[in-house]
Formats: structure tokens, sequence, C-alpha cells
């Protein structure tokens, strides 16, 4: 595929919102249309060489789905269990995206990134689009390594006046990188 595929899991529709922002912001020349992950096959996904991946956050650092707390939807756990017995990601660049609430689950925040990103890490996957933590309020993250975040942090809930600042900023990192792998499978 010589577009960036964009892919969420969502129990609210929040995670479906800022995918669908961020397509807005790269356009439709370089990135498809989001898709929810449980209304897809991994070969879906597997098509793709470039690809952005969001969560929201349930449980405690746990993949979203029917098995996390507070999770009553198909989400990432879901879709996981679709996959083949381990899948090839070796080439495929990925960038993460995380929404989560610090006030509510400070002692968490957005720790689901984590075990999602350790997943297509394990497979092979070249994960880019780590993110600072400055400007956030909270206890303690998985999703925190060496200082910075492993994706981009969204929390619509108590900083929603941030998210399009923090998506375009993100997207000026991650595009080129992305756009780079693209070059280099056309």
């Amino acid at each position: 595929m010589n577009k960036i595929g964009l892919f969420f899991g969502t129990e609210t529709g929040t995670t479906r919102l800022i995918a669908k922002k961020m397509q807005k912001y790269l356009g439709d020349e370089i990135c498809d249309k989001p898709l929810n992950v449980n209304r897809i096959a991994p070969a879906d996904m597997l098509q793709y060489e470039a690809l952005i991946l969001g969560t929201p956050s349930y449980g405690i650092g746990e993949i979203p789905g029917k098995g996390a707390a507070g999770c009553f939807e198909p989400n990432w756990e879901e879709f996981l269990a679709l996959m083949p017995a381990n899948p090839d990601f070796t080439g495929k660049r990925i960038a993460f995206f995380g929404l989560g609430a610090q006030e509510r689950y400070a002692d968490r925040f957005c720790s689901s990134l984590f075990a999602l990103v350790e997943k297509f890490r394990g497979w092979g996957a070249e994960v880019v689009g780590d993110w600072p933590n400055e400007g956030y309020s909270f206890d303690q993250s998985a999703a925190l390594v060496d200082g910075r975040f492993i994706g981009l942090i969204i929390d619509q809930r108590t900083q929603g006046m941030f998210t399009d600042e923090r998506i375009l900023a993100w997207l000026a990192q991650v595009k080129p990188l992305l756009m780079e792998k693209l070059a280099v499978a056309a």
C-alpha cells in the first residue's frame, strides 16, 4: 500500500474522533480513512508498510478489550486474537497514539499504550513517534520510557484545548518518517 494505514480501537468514540482529525490533517492523498479494529481483518492492516495505531486506556495497563475493566466493546484484544501466529511486522514502521485521563487515572495514565506497542515490537515493527511528557500531570504511566512517552498522548477529558496543537506537532514529527517508509516500499 502506498498510503499510511490508520487504525484505532475505541470504547466511547473519542479515539475514533482523534483518528479522524489525524487523517484530515494528513490528507486523503497520503493517508487512508481511519478504520476501527473491531471492523477489520488482520490482512487489512498487514497490507500497509507505514501505520498509525491508536488506543484508549482501560484496565491497569491492559490491552483494551472485553477482558479489560470498563471495556464493553470489542477492541484491540479481540482484533489481536485474530492475528495469525507470530505475524511478521518486520520492516513496517508504526507510530502510536493513546488516550487517557491523567487526573482520574493518575496512577496508570495511558498505560494501555505500552502493552499495545510492546505487542507490535515483539512482532518486529519499528516504532517511531515518541512524545515529551511536559504539560501533563500524573503519578505513573507505563507509556513513559526514558522520560518520554512512547507515542502521542491525548487527554481529551481535561486537556482537550491542547489536542489539535499536539496532533499537529506530532504529525509534523512522524509524517516524514512514515513517508520515508512509503518511498522505500514504492
